[in-house]
């Protein structure tokens, strides 16, 4: 069972589509965010969750004080899961609106998103090629604000991520079968919001 594990909707319960994701586990997310929060790194937070699957990472970060979320999600089935999830998480903190979920795939979203993002996360499905990753990243980085922390959770067979230059990886962690690099926007200049 997925479920919010902290914040004030804590213990909401989250579907998980039926195929094509990989949820986050309860003990990578609860490492995971204890470090975030650490960080301080999720009050106010605005936040996108890019192959968002269930959207338990951008949901958690929404429990625990982020301002928004963008959900992002390009299956049709996978993102009715997570648009029913941010209807139960907001229910749970009393709040609509701050969360939004975009079928859409990465690419086209990040072509067409309103930075600039303080916090992502890419949790990719495991078969995403690597050279689709690192197109991603260099997408993202437009919509990144200056010194923004970039999530991206892989197997941990596979290589690490190669990133533009404006970003550069602080840490990488290993849980089992999944491992995670964190990335921080070196790029001080303040990026301009895209018009759609």
């Amino acid at each position: 069972m997925t479920r919010i594990i902290a914040g004030r909707a804590g213990g909401t319960v989250l579907q998980v589509p039926g195929a094509g994701t990989r949820p986050t586990s309860d003990r990578v997310r609860e490492s995971l965010f204890g470090a975030l929060e650490s960080a301080d790194a999720l009050r106010d937070a605005r936040v996108a969750d890019l192959y968002a699957g269930s959207g338990a990472l951008g949901l958690e970060a929404w429990s625990r004080g982020a301002a928004s979320v963008d959900l992002v999600e390009r299956s049709g089935a996978a993102a009715a899961v997570a648009g029913r999830n941010t209807e139960r998480v907001g229910a749970a903190l009393g709040s609509t609106g701050a969360a939004r979920v975009h079928r859409s795939s990465v690419r086209g979203f990040l072509a067409v998103a309103h930075g600039p993002y303080v916090l992502v996360f890419l949790d990719p499905p495991y078969d995403l090629a690597d050279a689709e990753l690192d197109a991603a990243l260099a997408g993202l980085v437009p919509r990144l604000a200056p010194n923004a922390l970039v999530i991206v959770e892989r197997a941990a067979r596979s290589p690490q991520p190669v990133p533009p230059s404006q970003l550069t990886i602080e840490r990488h962690r290993r849980y089992g079968d999944t491992a995670m690099w964190w990335l921080r926007n070196e790029d001080a200049q303040p990026r301009a919001a895209s018009q759609s």
